[in-house]
Formats: structure tokens, sequence, C-alpha cells
């Protein structure tokens, strides 16, 4: 009887080892992508691999794709497929569609119930940015104003001040003018003043600025208001720069060799951009530079550029997700990727600290990203809003490169955007 009592253990012993060890699951599997350039992917490594020796039990699969525009094709193409990543990165002015199609995961529940983050810690226009119907939808990973790069070493060169805090548009297209130059005297420009992207969001700050407004109704928009006289001059302006003033390329300037390139091999003095290029800057050695904030207008006005965490409704395993996007935006995961020169942290905190504020790195006036985002607007929440904005930065570049006139553009893209605004789901 003992030894039929002992066996009998051993065998109930021995059924339940077998059966936990049949039962035990494999870690979860999170897919998230991105995009950016190599010091981007480095950071986002550097992010994955500290969750997975936080969290053993969840494994992040990385997917990098380095175009942008490659990225956003790529991730419209897998929504479509039902097939998107867990996790991804989305640009506050493209969510509009994947919510309204019941894509994205709210996270407003998360967030609340987060002992890792609260919404008291972030930048408060950024949670607005991606709140729809009162929910949040995805959690901001930063916040970025335009600002303009520049090329010190040129300004001192040309004998132009550099630019003040409270440069204004007069004062920008001064400098502008003195830093294009023909150096060589053959009547072909060789160093330009300035490079922007002739677009309906670059131009959006400028439009505020003047004191007009890019929609008829900010609550509720139902057309581009750029007919309107306050946009309007803030139109001709900026594409006077262009047509008139010649401190940008023109198209086959720009198409021979793009602003962007100019300014990091020296032949552009300023460039509008977001903190997005700041990596790519870093790896400049030919000259100094740094940043100044926008000029300003009869009032100051930037304009929000910020990326958030958003979770896939598809996914699988939603509490994995979700604790990768909460450990990539606690204080530890801002602080690594604001190590690759690439965000703005949306953590007050993390923005305030020497991991942003990092005097031995470049740009040195890296606070004007701080001191100016209570002046940063967004553009309207519409599920079009993405054909809106495409649609009509068509018609302001045809104005920025003198194929038609500003007040032409303006018209055009009202009439070609209206379709889209009647289509749109709003918040």
């Amino acid at each position: 009887m003992i030894y039929n009592s002992a066996m009998k253990r051993f065998l109930i012993l021995a059924c339940l080892f077998l059966l936990l060890v049949a039962c035990r699951t494999e870690p979860a599997d999170v897919s998230f992508m991105v995009f950016g350039d190599a010091a981007e992917l480095a950071a986002y490594e550097n992010l994955v691999a500290a969750f997975t020796e936080s969290q053993s039990d969840v494994t992040v699969t990385l997917t990098h794709i380095p175009s942008q525009g490659d990225y956003r094709a790529r991730l419209a193409s897998d929504f479509a497929a039902g097939t998107p990543p867990d996790v991804s990165l989305l640009n506050f002015r493209r969510i509009g569609a994947f919510v309204a199609a019941g894509q994205l995961e709210p996270l407003g529940p998360y967030l609340n119930a987060s002992d890792a983050m609260s919404p008291e810690e972030f930048y408060p226009v950024t949670l607005e940015a991606f709140t729809w119907n009162d929910q949040v939808m995805c959690i901001p990973q930063n916040i970025s104003s335009l600002v303009v790069y520049y090329n010190r070493d040129l300004f001192t060169a040309a004998g132009v001040a550099e630019p003040a805090d409270d440069w204004t548009w007069a004062d920008f297209l001064a400098a502008a003018q003195a830093l294009t130059q023909d150096s060589d005297g053959d009547g072909q420009i060789d160093q330009y003043g300035a490079g922007i992207e002739g677009s309906l969001f670059r131009l959006a700050p400028f439009v505020w600025q003047n004191g007009g407004e890019l929609v008829d109704d900010v609550a509720f928009p139902q057309q581009l208001a750029l007919t309107r006289v306050p946009a309007q001059e803030a139109l001709t302006w900026f594409t006077e720069l262009q047509t008139v003033h010649h401190v940008v390329p023109d198209r086959v300037a720009e198409e021979s060799l793009d602003s962007e390139s100019r300014f990091i091999e020296g032949t552009t003095a300023m460039y509008f951009n977001s903190r997005r290029g700041t990596p790519t800057y870093r790896e400049i050695t030919a000259f100094d530079w740094d940043i100044a904030p926008l000029p300003r207008g009869t009032q100051s006005a930037g304009v929000l550029h910020s990326d958030g965490y958003c979770m896939a409704a598809t996914a699988a395993d939603k509490d994995a997700a979700w604790r990768f996007i909460e450990f990539a935006n606690s204080a530890e995961g801002q602080t690594i990727i604001a190590g690759s020169g690439r965000t703005v942290p949306s953590i007050m905190s993390v923005a305030e600290s020497e991991a942003f504020l990092d005097p031995n790195v470049r740009p040195a006036r890296s606070r004007i990203f701080l001191d100016t985002i209570d002046e940063l607007r967004t553009v309207p929440k519409l599920s079009t809003w993405e054909e809106i904005e495409s649609t009509g930065s068509e018609e302001v570049e045809r104005a920025f490169y003198g194929e038609i006139t500003p007040e032409e553009a303006a018209l055009l893209a009202r009439q070609r955007t209206e379709e889209y605004f009647q289509l749109a789901v709003r918040p």
C-alpha cells in the first residue's frame, strides 16, 4: 500500500509537471514599424533592447523603412489588407482616416490606468492633437515646431547678424537677400538664402501669423479659406520668396538638387524644418549651424509636428502591445529616443532634461523648441485631411514656382478640395 501510494503521488506530480510544460506559453510578440535615418533606427533598436531586457515575456519585432513616403504607403497598404503592425508611429495629421475606419485601438483608457505615466506629464497640445471624440487615440512621442536651421559660417562671411528670437518677416527677407549670391558672376545663383517646401503645411504658420485661417470655420471646417484677405496676403508673401525675390531655388534648381541637400553641402544659408532634421545635420563637419524660431508676422504662431505611438485594433495581444508603448513613452523610453537628436520629448520633464537640452551637441539653441510651444497650432481634424492637404499643396506649389498666381492657387485649392470636406468624418 505504501508503494502504491508513493507511486500514485509520483504519477500525479509527473502529470502536473507535464501539463505545466505543455501549457507554458511562448513570449508574446509585438510587431513595431518605424521610419527614419540610421541614427533613428539605432535609437529604436536600443529602445527595443531596453524593453525586452526589462520584460522578457514580450518580444518586439522591429521593421524599419527609411523613407517616410514609403513608410506611409506601406502602412496604408498593411492596414487596408488587415495586416498592420501592432504598434506604429503616426503623425497626428494622418490618424483621421485610420480612426474613422475603426483601425486604431483607443489608448485613453490605457493611459488613465497606467502607473508609468499620466496625462499631466505631457505637453497638453500633443494629447489634444491625438484626441478624437474625447478619446486619446495614440500616445504622443514628440513635439516640434517648424524652425529655421541656419549656416552660421555663411552668416558670418556675409556680415549678416544671426537671427534674433524676435525677428520678423522683413528681417528674414533681408537676411535671405544678402545671403543669396552669384559667387562667380556668371548670372547663375550659386548660394541661396533659404530653402522651404512650397506646401500647404509649410504655409500654415505664416497664414496664422498674418491673422488668417486655413479653413472657413475652425470648429466645423467646410472649405479652405486661402482666398480670404489675411491668408491671401500670407500666400503672396510666401510665394514671392521665389517668384519675386528669388531667395529660394526655382523648380528646375530644386529638382536638380533639393534645398535640404543644398543646406547640408553649404550652398543654402537657411532651411525650414522640424526637429526631424537634427540627426542628419549633426553629421555636418564642414560648417557650424544652429536654429532660429520662425520669423514673426503681425503675431506669433507655429505649426505642431508630432508623431504618436498607435496600436492597431487588430493587435493579437493588446496588453503586450500596450506594455511596449507604455515603456517607449516612459521617461526612460523617451530619453533613449531623444538621444538620437530626432525628437523633442512630449513628456515635459524629459524635454527639460539634459537628454534633450544637452549643451555638448548641436543645435545650441534647442530651447527654442520649448520656448515656442505655447504658439503651436494644429491643422483641422478630418478623416480626409491628408487628401485636402496634398491637393491644396499642389496648388500652393504651382504658385510658389510661378506657374499660376497666388490668387489662382487659393481659388483652385478651395475648389479642388471641396469634395474631401464633404466626405470627411469629423470628431
